[in-house]
């Protein structure tokens, strides 16, 4: 079973990770819906945050966003602290959070537009950088009407289509194809394989075709603790049946405590992944 592991002291380079959860915790009264979560990702890799409701996927990825302060621990984005380095970070990152929020007055048009704004872009570069996101996400005419009489799916399509409008180095992607029908889910996916030799790629699902379709590494998360980190094809392996179904209900069936990844020795830490 692979465990990703960044050795600090090797520094940033073209090698390094684009994503770095390091020891993160973070506390929601007495729970720690975050528990000591650890684990990056490089350019190239779709890694998929799988779970049951509550294990801790949607808080892992809005400490890694910077939109939520972990009590300890570090995330990192293109080497920049989510916290410390806040704007740093989010320059190279595209994120889309949970339920895709969007202003329902504005079109799809207008609010990838205000995005890119935002991030400074400009003139022909904004209305090429805005156009090309919405053709990415199929949009077609509803890109010129207001987000708030969209479909759900189409919301998040809109969404999606901000958050990836800048052309980001790393995209965090919640539930991307939550509410599309089976064509609109099948045009994200193969979008997504698009960017992904370019990109590093974060998305959570509920979907387990899904990570199998698009995904090269899954992490599964419960009680908010890491139980396996590998690639899809190994996890099935580790099941009672060949099934991604089944080894989720075996990795989550089971207590957090009996199904942690132990630790690996400090040498192989050190040595980075895999």
């Amino acid at each position: 079973m692979a465990f990703h592991l960044f050795n600090p002291c090797c520094g940033y380079g073209d090698n390094a990770p684009m994503i770095e959860a390091l020891d993160l915790v973070k506390r929601f009264g007495s729970t720690r819906a975050v528990d000591g979560i650890s684990f990056t990702a490089g350019t190239g890799e779709v890694v998929a945050l799988l779970g049951p409701n509550g294990a801790g996927k949607s808080t892992t990825m809005r400490m890694l966003a910077g939109c939520l302060e972990p009590d300890s621990g570090v995330a990192r984005i293109a080497g920049s602290d989510a916290v410390r380095e806040r704007r740093s970070a989010q320059t190279a990152l595209g994120y889309l959070p949970e339920g895709a929020p969007a202003y329902p007055a504005m079109t799809p048009r207008a609010f990838a537009r205000f995005h890119l704004r935002v991030r400074g872009f400009t003139g022909a570069a904004l209305t090429e950088a805005a156009e090309r996101a919405l053709e990415r996400t199929r949009m077609g005419e509803a890109a010129s009407r207001p987000i708030g009489m969209l479909s759900k799916g189409f919301k998040r399509r809109a969404a999606l289509a901000a958050a990836i409008a800048h052309d980001p180095q790393v995209l965090i992607l919640d539930e991307p194809t939550d509410g599309l029908d089976p064509n609109q889910k099948d045009g994200v996916r193969a979008l997504i394989r698009e960017m992904a030799a370019e990109k590093t790629i974060l998305i959570s699902t509920h979907l387990l075709e899904e990570v199998e379709s698009v995904c090269s590494r899954a992490i599964v998360i419960t009680g908010g603790r890491i139980v396996s980190d590998d690639t899809p094809a190994a996890i099935i392996r580790s099941a009672p049946e060949p099934s991604l179904a089944s080894a989720f209900r075996m990795l989550t069936g089971h207590s957090a405590e009996q199904a942690t990844i132990k630790p690996r020795k400090a040498k192989k830490a050190r040595e980075g992944v895999e």
